[in-house]
């Protein structure tokens, strides 16, 4: 397959730019603020206000511009960034419209009926602060203040976290560790003695090959890196995607390996064979740094491309072509360890085998491959000390998950359903910011754990599936409202970045660090807040980094100097070098793995197939949304508002699909959608595989342009895979077939 494209094409993975995307009709008027630039666009007198972005992990620093009457106009990137580089997304910069959005909640609300009958009053927040701190103490005194969690996603977690941990829990979890990346950290912690952390440290810039393997670089965006692929194909490196789908990536890659879905570990054990086989590996890095060497020749000895083209249906040939490109191009070789990794079950040893292809092509530490990132140190808040838990989520699973080196959200879901075997159950909830019947995998299982609390507490900006469920709601402002604690986040140099308040806060809403602060008063935590305000926490903080809230409001990000000169740290080989794990080598054979009762080297397991008639469920991402989250911003929707079913024209054939046709679709435990969705027949998906993009198909109609639209893959995951060594969902082995015509009210839907 031949690349003719350049990085400016490659850049327009995204789809449309939103760059100069505004609101219709300003609705608040703030006309305060410092003019540090005009615009360049005539009669556009701008304002500027540091910012970073909310609308993903990624959180690239920019300017939040509001026009000549003070309202807010768009959103840039800062050029002093190093996540952003001066450039944001189409959801960066689609982030006005969160602010704009009429759907928004707008006053605390107190349910007054049953769970998920979504009956509420409007409540002051005195109130709403009352009903919760009176709710925890009775909690506290009854089961012990451990048996309430936190689950969060985003900025405004930390300061959820202080007050929690300062009432005596620290069961705080965020669902992108057992829901997405926690396998991969821990497969990499087992071979190299440490994770991969966010943004990832892989050196894409300099790379001479990057292998996607299940990681969609564009469609998931991750905007650094969507800048680095394209500097790297301008280089000319070898980009190698290996997907059951023809995704965006795949189409600027050299090679595209359409692998049977749930075969993965076949051909990374296929691909070691040949690397060892063929003298291809680095000698002198695995000899000077890797243990295990002969151990894990003898295992994958059989493991042929002959023998994963029987099981993968990738030609032994590709599979010989692409291990000799990886060796050409080592050591600046990067086999993408992705983020979203949950699939299988067996997911910490895939990683695992990642991790262990890119240590014998000597990619780790080296230029073209992970760099060591450096993080700016941030004071902490001096508070008094946090009570010592007498449990943990743990104890709810006893000799059970070993590995994993965060709370499991999955796990404090499945310890809030009673059991016999455990003394106490988890009585109260406060999840701020992710939308868990959508995220948590098996939908029903969440909903039981959900009716099994004393305390449901949900802060959002939007009417997300769990404010339903929730006893009181807490209407946060957006990020472009409000300060956050200071962003210093990993990269190539140590960074902080300033979020501050572009507007004032729209209707009733509130600050994550103003509602932690006066919940905390109310139960008697308000040292743990020792500042008046939130600036002042700020300032001081930023004055003991050498800087002041005066200066970042200026300019936004700081960029500190790297302690050592150690970006590279493997580059020239040097003789002294230690790893974090018990030998102190690169863990080819896994000794924690092994002194934990599991395999120390990965092996492949055969996964279940579709039944006939059904498909395997594939879901993903799109480059202009963000999870669930974004499905009713009113600028992106304009992009995006439904998702649709891939079909392959063999299988549409043989149902007489038609583009366009709305269909339902059933899985295999008889869970059927509750929405339609239309079909689209597409050769870029394989016969055994459907695919839909994540984070449509809401049922609340406070939602409105995203209510109904689309399917929810969520609701079709039902078998779940738990990862035995961390706790990992494996939700990948869910198959789903075709309704063409709308199935009968009262059903399993």
């Amino acid at each position: 397959m031949s690349k003719n494209f350049s990085r400016r094409e490659f850049i327009k993975i995204a789809g449309i730019g939103l760059g100069g995307l505004v609101a219709a009709t300003p609705l608040i008027t703030w006309a305060k603020g410092e003019v540090l630039a005009a615009d360049t666009i005539p009669g556009m007198f701008a304002k500027r206000i540091p910012t970073y972005c909310e609308v993903c992990f990624w959180k690239c620093a920019g300017w939040t511009h509001l026009n000549e009457k003070g309202e807010i106009w768009k959103i840039t990137g800062n050029n002093d960034d190093l996540h952003s580089n001066g450039r944001f997304c189409p959801r960066g910069t689609g982030g006005v419209g969160m602010y704009y959005d009429e759907d928004r909640l707008k006053t605390p609300l107190i349910r007054t009926e049953e769970r998920g009958n979504q009956v509420f009053r409007e409540a002051s927040w005195d109130e709403a602060f009352t009903y919760i701190a009176d709710k925890m103490k009775a909690i506290a005194e009854e089961h012990g203040p451990e048996c309430v969690a936190l689950f969060t996603h985003g900025s405004g977690g930390s300061y959820f976290t202080r007050m929690l941990k300062a009432f005596g829990s620290p069961n705080i979890a965020a669902p992108s560790y057992a829901q997405c990346r926690g396998p991969r950290e821990v497969g990499f912690i087992g071979t190299f003695g440490e994770g991969i952390g966010s943004p990832e440290k892989t050196d894409i810039r300099d790379t001479r090959c990057l292998v996607l393997i299940g990681s969609h670089i564009g469609e998931n965006m991750h905007n650094g890196h969507v800048q680095e692929m394209s500097e790297a194909i301008d280089k000319g490196a070898t980009i190698i995607t290996v997907d059951p789908r023809f995704s965006t990536a795949a189409s600027k890659s050299d090679h595209w390996l359409p692998i049977k879905p749930a075969t993965d570990m076949a051909l990374l054990l296929a691909w070691m064979h040949v690397l060892i086989y063929e003298d291809l590996y680095d000698k002198i890095y695995v000899e000077k740094y890797a243990f295990g060497f002969d151990e894990l020749k003898a295992h994958i000895k059989n493991f042929t491309p002959e023998w994963a083209y029987g099981i993968t249906t990738i030609k032994p040939k590709v599979i010989r072509e692409t291990a000799r490109a990886m060796a050409n191009a080592a050591p600046s070789v990067i086999i993408h360890p992705g983020r979203h990794v949950t699939w299988y079950g067996d997911d910490t040893q895939r990683l695992r085998a990642v991790a262990m292809l890119n240590a014998l092509l000597g990619s780790w530490g080296r230029r073209g491959g992970f760099y060591n990132p450096e993080k700016a140190k941030v004071p902490s808040i001096k508070t008094p000390p946090n009570p010592k838990p007498s449990k943990t989520w743990r104890d709810a699973f006893p000799g059970q998950y070993k590995l994993a080196g965060l709370a499991l959200a999955s796990g404090i879901c499945d310890a809030t359903i009673p059991a016999a075997d455990r003394d106490c159950s988890f009585k109260g909830w406060i999840v701020n910011g992710t939308n868990l019947p959508f995220t948590l995998p098996d939908m029903k299982k969440t909903l039981e754990a959900i009716q099994n609390l004393d305390l449901l507490v949900a802060v959002d900006t939007m009417p997300m599936e769990i404010t339903g469920w929730a006893d009181v709601v807490l209407p946060e402002c957006t990020y472009l409202e409000r300060y956050d604690s200071i962003r210093a986040s990993q990269h190539r140099k140590p960074a902080i970045a300033l979020r501050a308040p572009a507007a004032e806060t729209r209707w009733n809403s509130k600050p994550a660090w103003w509602m932690a602060k006066e919940l905390s008063n109310k139960l008697g935590l308000g040292a743990y807040f020792p500042f008046a305000t939130q600036e002042e926490e700020l300032d001081w903080q930023l004055k003991k980094m050498g800087s002041s809230l005066e200066e970042m409001k200026k300019i936004g990000v700081k960029t500190y100097e790297r302690s050592y000169d150690d970006l590279y740290p493997l580059e020239n080989l040097p003789d002294d070098y230690e790893f974090n794990t018990n030998t102190g080598k690169i863990e080819l054979y896994a000794t924690a793995f092994e002194e934990e009762g599991f395999d120390p080297l990965p092996k492949y397991t055969a996964h279940e197939q579709p039944p006939e008639g059904f498909y395997r469920l594939i879901y993903g991402r799109a480059p202009m949304h963000t999870f669930s989250r974004t499905a009713n911003n009113p600028n992106l929707t304009d992009l995006m508002d439904e998702n649709t079913v891939w079909v392959n024209p063999k299988i549409a054939k043989e149902w007489d699909l038609k583009n366009k046709q709305e269909v339902w679709l059933e899985n295999q435990d008889g869970q059927v959608s509750s929405n339609s969705i239309k079909v689209r027949i597409t050769e870029r998906i394989r016969h055994d595989s459907v695919y839909i993009v994540h984070g449509f198909g809401h049922t609340d109609k406070r939602m409105t342009r995203a209510y109904k639209r689309g399917v929810s893959d969520s609701e079709l995951i039902t078998r779940v895979h738990v990862d035995p060594l961390m706790g990992g969902t494996g939700m990948r082995g869910n198959f789903v077939t075709f309704l063409t015509e709308e199935p009968a009210a009262g059903g399993k839907s």
